[in-house]
């Protein structure tokens, strides 16, 4: 794909670009914000270095792709309820994000992408993985393909929010977003197919066995950590990565205790997930 207001250069064959030739901080013309959309349809993943955002700024840019969400369980700063503090230093008893998972797939609605600057970084480590689902999905044989697309799962944020609330001391909301979902899921702009379920808020199978529902599961966890669709991006002050929910799974590294981690996401609200075969 030929870009003119950007530069565009894939991390890996799989997943990921690099970006550069853009100030986020600036409002973007149409081509260049229909190019950074290209991209990230193309790579599902982009990261941009040296972009310092205040959270207005932030925020503008996210709204860019469309209305943002406010997390289900995690307060934004005041008077930035669309702001998701992110944070480890050495007081933490655990961070955002430290098993594989889509963000917040728990919802109904769950996200399209999120937007994450980090602020402060680790000297070494705290880096994060992106797995690409299309890769995962691809990789499958045609029987196990047809077989998984005739099944939901059940997604609950209960057990995620509620251990976070607990080992942090917070009291947090009495209830958390629940929502069942294709476990192969058509992307809206694309049409590929991507495997939607991840250790942190998938359940079950629903409407088979418990034993034959955990086992799918445990397959297609270990199936879409393989690292042949992964790329781990390292991070650097003032770095922003940009990822599609729809069809990325990630995983942040907690290697660097008792180092301090520390920046701002912004999540831009998605769609009902479906299944439409090819």
């Amino acid at each position: 794909m030929a870009y003119e207001t950007i530069r565009v250069s894939p991390c890996t064959a799989a997943i990921g670009a690099e970006i550069s030739g853009i100030d986020l901080a600036k409002p973007l013309g149409n081509q260049q914000f229909q190019e950074l959309h290209d991209a990230l349809m193309a790579h599902q993943v982009l990261f941009f270095r040296d972009q310092p955002l205040t959270l207005d700024q932030h925020k503008a840019f996210g709204r860019l792709f469309g209305d943002l969400a406010i997390h289900p369980n995690t307060p934004g700063p005041d008077g930035h309820p669309e702001i998701l503090p992110i944070h480890a230093d050495a007081n933490s008893k655990r961070i955002a994000g430290e098993r594989w998972h889509s963000d917040v797939s728990c919802d109904p609605e769950p996200p399209m992408g999120s937007i994450l600057n980090l602020k402060i970084v680790p000297p070494v480590g705290g880096d994060t993985v992106f797995a690409s689902m299309y890769a995962a999905f691809n990789a499958l044989s045609p029987g196990m393909k047809q077989y998984l697309a005739g099944l939901t799962a059940i997604h609950d944020g209960a057990m995620n929010y509620s251990r976070t609330n607990r080992l942090i001391g917070a009291e947090g909301p009495k209830s958390f977003p629940r929502a069942e979902h294709p476990v192969i899921r058509t992307h809206p702009v694309t049409g590929r197919q991507a495997i939607y379920v991840n250790p942190v808020f998938t359940m079950a199978i629903k409407d088979v066995p418990e034993n034959e529902s955990k086992a799918i599961l445990d397959f297609l966890y270990e199936h879409c950590a393989q690292p042949h669709w992964q790329v781990r991006f390292r991070w650097q002050p003032e770095s922003v990565a940009f990822w599609d929910n729809r069809c990325v799974q990630h995983i942040a590294m907690w290697d660097y205790f008792p180092g301090v981690r520390s920046g701002y996401r912004v999540t831009v609200k998605g769609d009902k997930p479906f299944h439409r075969p090819n």
